[in-house]
């Protein structure tokens, strides 16, 4: 008892509350470990969430105050007179920021100069709030009388969820309520004013469900789990006030047990997918478990290999099954980081390792290419192809719509909290990388684990457990890994393999050690043949990890697109120390036309032409456009 009582000592009760609260949830199998309780040490990690700390958040920052973004509540305050900028939403990209500013509280990662500056604008915020408890800048003032009149596109609803989100992620970083209570006072406007017997709303942009389920969670107030109710179930009284193409496009209005597919707006949807489970895990209703299983085996048919979702520039939306092309994918940064909260939630509602599978791919590939190494550069669509054109910023320091820099942000300073769950019988563990951590299983027993590894770059991961008691350790087995070599304590053991997880139960002492090796041979991947852009195509994965070719890593006067993989020959991986923050490249021998493509007529009859050989280099797909426009594709003709 002792040695519990000092290791919860050293986590603060403000601190100990995971990113996603599930401790009481009845209809979840597994429950969060604190970003408090882990420690990211020196790897691939370490330096996306440094660039976060050192660079995106203060610069972002800067840029919020050049566009006038936090000038914006000041306007309302009164403490600035100024005209509002920006699109009516820019209040919840404030927000996002706040909310990642207070995961690197969380972790002790944020200096003191950005939570001195972040406590300055939450004041901001709380000096705008009108004293009937009603927020948002672009509704305020002179605005008043267009508050709750376009629900489509007004985003009232959006921004008080981040704001939600923001203040509970700053509460548990700090202990301070300030920013917590801007965003409750509003619910209680909603509460007194409007649902069922009261006047009808909805929200245009789902996120509110989600933001108010945790506040549940945080709270244990019942009302609130019932406002996210009357948002998922649509009020009938609504229906009439908007057009059918938007009842698609926005996932709103009506009830959620009516989907069938995923459709309309990508963001939306998974927003709403997850506010769904959010909702299944606090209540068991199987109405809802239904449909996110019928969603969810939807998605297997309109996601890209890079865990993005959402094919079509028009409404940033999802297509039909199999419709993904590779130049024209939208695949916005938020909808890939929605694909990972949805994602994440189904794996806490089951425990089931495919869940884990899809939020790791999009976490390396689809939601990490977003911003750059640096830390300035965004990625607001993240396309699988390129031709190269000088005048396609695809990497931008700012957008006008400026939602994806800030997601991107708060899913770096909250990654510790998706690395370990705790269940009934045991640990689990879902992502690898050097890190420390130090918590208590269900019963109450001390653990602490240590990750000593090279992952991903490298397939073998030693984790040591300094623990006494008997519990099962539970560990995600990659299913790209054909092979899983697992010892404990020196002596080579055969664990069950059950949901995708490598399950090791015995009385441990502490200083056991276990060491996994995955398989990182590099794959040749093939899409379903109803991928039409793919056909006669392959990608080439290794590990968690999506490969590109870009042009300016091949021979030298080639052309990218004339280039073919000669299937019949093994990759050749390379550590590169000095390319693009340290990456390990793939050689492959392949073949190119003795005429270029470029060279030929547009159409003509068929003609054997002769091959050269070759060899090409591919990199991380994450690692993209980072140093200067050159031509990219992830599906590469083959021979």
């Amino acid at each position: 008892m002792k040695t519990i009582l000092v290791l919860l000592l050293l986590i603060p009760a403000a601190f100990a509350q995971p990113v996603l609260d599930t401790s009481k949830s009845p209809s979840a199998v597994l429950h969060g470990v604190p970003v408090s309780a882990v420690k990211v040490g020196d790897g691939f990690w370490s330096p996306r969430r440094k660039a976060t700390v050192e660079t995106s958040l203060p610069t972002l920052l800067v840029l919020f105050e050049e566009n006038g973004i936090i000038d914006n509540f000041r306007r309302v305050s009164g403490r600035k007179d100024v005209p509002r900028r920006g699109p009516v939403y820019t209040d919840s990209d404030v927000y996002k920021w706040l909310e990642a500013i207070g995961f690197a509280l969380q972790s002790g990662d944020a200096p003191a100069g950005l939570r001195k500056s972040a406590e300055a604008v939450i004041d901001d915020i709380a000096a705008s709030q009108d004293k009937n408890g009603y927020i948002n800048t672009s509704f305020m003032g002179d605005k008043v009388a267009q508050r709750h009149t376009a629900m489509r596109g007004n985003h009232e609803l959006y921004c008080l969820g981040h704001l939600l989100q923001a203040g509970i992620a700053w509460q548990r970083g700090t202990g301070d309520r300030k920013l917590l209570d801007v965003g409750v006072r509003m619910v209680e406007y909603l509460i007194r004013d409007f649902g069922p017997g009261k006047k009808p709303i909805f929200e245009g942009h789902p996120e509110i469900e989600l933001s108010l389920i945790e506040l549940y969670r945080s709270s244990g107030d019942r009302r609130y789990l019932e406002l996210a109710k009357y948002f998922l179930e649509g009020d009938p009284r609504n229906v009439d006030k908007v057009r059918p193409q938007d009842l698609v496009y926005l996932n709103t209005v009506i009830p959620f047990t009516s989907r069938t597919q995923l459709e309309g707006h990508a963001v939306r949807s998974m927003y709403a997918c997850s506010g769904a489970t959010d909702y299944y895990m606090e209540t068991g209703d199987k109405k809802y478990q239904a449909v996110l299983e019928k969603l969810w085996a939807d998605l297997g048919t309109k996601m890209y290999l890079t865990g993005g979702v959402g094919s079509r520039a028009q409404g940033e939306a999802f297509g039909e099954s199999y419709e993904l092309p590779n130049r024209a994918a939208y695949t916005e940064s938020c909808a890939a980081i929605g694909n990972m909260f949805w994602n994440w939630r189904l794996l806490q509602a089951t425990g089931d390792g495919k869940f884990m599978e899809v939020f790791e791919r999009a976490l390396y590939n689809g939601a990490n290419s977003g911003m750059s190494l640096g830390g300035n550069l965004y990625c607001y669509r993240n396309p699988l192809e390129l031709i190269g054109d000088p005048k396609d910023k695809i990497r931008n320091p700012w957008y006008n719509t400026t939602c994806c820099p800030p997601n991107l942000q708060r899913i770096l300073m909250s990654l510790p909290g998706y690395f370990y769950s705790t269940s009934k019988d045991g640990l689990w563990v879902h992502l690898y990388d050097n890190n420390s951590m130090k918590w208590k299983l269900e019963d109450g027993t001390a653990v602490e684990l240590n990750q000593v590894t090279k992952y991903p770059w490298e397939g073998r991961v030693e984790l040591t457990v300094a623990a006494s008691g008997t519990f099962t350790l539970h560990l995600r087995k990659p299913v790209w890994s054909h092979n899983a070599k697992v010892t404990v304590a020196g002596a080579t053991v055969t664990p069950a393999v059950e949901k995708g997880y490598l399950s090791i139960r015995r009385a441990w002492k502490p200083g056991d050690k276990v060491v996994v090796e995955f398989d990182m041979t590099p794959r040749l991947t093939a899409s379903n043949p109803l991928v039409r852009d793919n056909i006669g195509k392959l990608a080439i994965e290794r590990g968690p990890l999506v490969y590109t070719m870009e042009g300016l890593d091949q021979p030298a006067g080639t052309a990218l697109f004339d280039w073919r993989i000669d299937a019949r020959n093994p990759f050749r991986p390379e550590w590169q120390n000095g390319m693009l923050g340290g990456v390990v490249t793939l050689k492959h021998a392949a073949l190119r036309p003795s005429k270029p493509h470029a060279e030929r007529p547009l159409y003509g009859e068929v003609l054997k032409t002769p091959m050269v050989r070759g060899e090409i280099m591919l990199i991380p797909y994450y690692a993209f456009q980072n140093r200067e426009p050159t031509a990219m594709q992830v599906w590469i003709p083959y021979r």
